[in-house]
C-alpha cells in the first residue's frame, strides 16, 4: 500500500525535526518526507491537517496477559488497545502463567502476535526460571527465541549472590538486565507509601528505602560486573538522585517511570479508591515532583504505561486486598502530553520520551521516521479532548485511576509496517 499523509505537523525526535510537511509511504518503509518520490501513486491518502505524525510510541511495559491470565484480557483485546493507543511496538513482562522462561512460551507467543493485527511484540525473559529468583534461565537461548531482555518484572529477588551470577552472565554476552529495585522485606504486605496518608488511612506501608536500599545493591553489583542495566518504574527523589549519580560516574545504566505516577500521589488516595493500588505505590508530592523534573531534565530516559489489566473483582475489595496494577496503553499518549503542557516541554521533546528513547533502551530500530525505516506512525490530534470510560477503551481491563477524568489528545490513526491498524471512528 502507498500512503501519503499530508499536511501534518510532523515530528520526529531522532533527526530533530519538527515541520508541516508531507510522508510518503511505499511498500511499508517510508518512502519520503516532504517531497514526493518520482512516480509514487498513492492508494490511500490520509489528510493530517491539523494533526501531528511522528513516529509509532514504544512502550516499555505492557502486560498482554497471555498465556495464563485469559480472564483478565486477552491477546487481541490488548493488541487493540495498544494500536489504539498509539503504539506500534511493546515490550511485554514475563509474569504470565507459566512465566515466560523457555524459548517454546516465547516462540508461542511471538506466533500468536504476528497473526494478530497491532503492535509488534517484543517478549521480555524471566530472569530465573519461573521467577522464582533461584536458578538462572537458559538467556543464550531465551535470546535467540527472541527475548530482548531479561527481568524478574514485580517478582521479589532475595538472593543476591543469583542477582551478582545473573549480570556476570549478562555482561559476558551483552544482554540486558531490566530491574525493579524494590527490597522485598522492607515492602513486605505494604500497599500504599509509608508516609502520613497511609497512618491516616490505616494502610500498611512501603517505604522509599524499599527502593534505594534494592538500588544500592543494584547500583554496586552493575559497577564491579559492567552489566548493562535498565531500572524499571522508578518512584522516588532519592532513587532518581541515586540514578542521576550513577550516571554521571559513567554507569551503563537506563531508567523508566510509568505515566500514572508523574501525575498521581498519595494524596489521591484519600478516597480509598483501589484503582490507585499500584506497583510501586503513588509516593509523595515532593516525589512525584522529582519525577516530573527529572523528565524534564533527561535524568529518566522514558515514560512507559506499564499496562497491566485486572478483572474488575479484584478491585470491588477493600483497598489493601485489592490486585494491584492499572490499565494504561491507552492514556500513555495523553498523560505524556499533559506533562510535557504542565512543565512547558516542547513537543518534540515529549514525544522522544514515548518513542525514540525506549526504542533505544529497548534495542530496536523503530521510533524514527528516517527516510527507508519501517513505516510505523502515530497520527494524533493533539487538541482533541474526551473523557476515560470503559466503553471508550478498548483494553479489557477498566482499572484506571483516570476513569471519568479529562484527556487532552487523541489517536486518530495508528500505522504499523505501512498497514493501517487502527482509524479513530470520530
Amino acid at each position: 500500500m502507498n500512503i501519503h499523509i499530508r499536511n501534518g505537523r510532523v515530528i520526529d525526535p531522532m533527526n530533530e525535526r519538527d515541520e508541516m510537511t508531507d510522508v510518503f509511504v511505499t511498500a511499508g518503509r517510508i518512502a519520503a518526507i516532504g517531497q514526493m518520490p518520482a512516480g509514487f501513486q498513492a492508494s490511500h491518502t490520509i489528510d493530517a491537517t491539523g494533526l501531528v505524525v511522528c513516529p509509532g510510541l514504544v512502550d516499555l511495559s505492557v502486560r498482554l496477559r497471555e498465556p495464563g491470565f485469559e480472564y483478565r484480557a486477552t491477546l487481541e483485546s490488548e493488541m487493540l488497545a495498544a494500536a489504539a493507543g498509539g503504539v506500534t511496538s511493546l515490550a511485554c513482562p514475563p509474569d504470565t502463567d507459566p512465566p515466560l522462561d523457555e524459548p517454546g512460551l516465547v516462540e508461542m507467543l511471538k506466533f500468536r502476535a504476528r497473526n494478530l493485527p497491532g503492535p509488534r511484540v517484543y517478549p521480555i525473559g524471566a530472569m530465573t526460571q519461573k521467577l522464582e529468583g533461584q536458578m538462572l534461565t537458559e538467556m543464550a537461548e531465551l535470546t535467540e527465541a527472541g527475548c530482548r531482555a531479561f527481568t524478574q518484572a514485580d517478582a521479589p529477588m532475595t538472593d543476591t549472590l543469583v542477582l551478582l551470577r545473573a549480570m556476570e552472565y549478562a555482561a559476558t554476552f551483552g544482554f540486558s538486565l531490566w530491574l525493579r529495585p524494590q527490597d522485598a522485606t522492607l515492602a513486605r504486605g505494604g500497599v500504599a507509601h509509608d508516609g502520613a496518608v497511609a497512618t491516616r488511612l490505616g494502610l500498611q506501608g512501603i517505604p522509599a528505602l524499599a527502593e534505594t536500599v534494592a538500588l544500592a545493591t543494584i547500583l554496586q553489583l552493575a559497577r564491579e560486573t559492567g552489566a548493562r542495566i535498565h531500572l524499571a518504574r522508578l518512584s522516588t527523589r532519592e532513587g532518581i538522585a541515586m540514578v542521576r549519580a550513577a550516571k554521571a560516574q559513567g554507569l551503563a545504566v537506563t531508567c523508566d517511570v510509568a505515566c500514572a505516577h508523574v501525575h498521581l500521589s498519595e494524596n489521591d488516595l484519600i478516597g480509598f479508591d483501589s484503582h490507585l493500588h499500584l506497583v510501586p505505590p503513588l509516593r509523595s508530592l515532593r516525589d512525584r515532583d522529582a519525577i516530573r523534573e527529572a523528565l524534564r531534565d533527561g535524568s529518566i530516559d522514558a515514560l512507559c504505561s506499564d499496562h497491566t489489566p485486572v478483572d474488575e473483582d479484584v478491585k470491588l475489595v477493600p483497598f489493601g486486598e485489592s490486585t494491584p496494577g492499572a490499565s494504561g496503553v491507552e492514556l500513555l499518549l495523553p498523560l505524556t502530553l499533559k506533562w510535557a503542557r504542565d512543565m512547558g516541554v516542547p513537543l518534540l521533546r515529549a514525544i522522544d520520551l514515548i518513542s525514540w528513547k525506549p526504542a533505544q533502551i529497548l534495542g530496536i530500530p523503530g521510533g524514527n521516521l528516517s527516510i527507508g525505516s519501517a513505516a510505523d506512525l502515530c497520527i494524533f490530534d493533539e487538541s482533541a479532548e474526551w473523557i476515560v470510560t470503559p466503553k471508550i477503551l478498548s483494553s479489557q481491563g477498566d482499572n484506571t485511576p483516570f476513569l471519568d477524568h479529562p484527556m487532552q489528545g487523541r489517536v486518530r490513526y495508528t500505522v504499523i509496517d505501512g498497514h493501517i491498524d487502527f482509524e479513530s471512528p470520530g
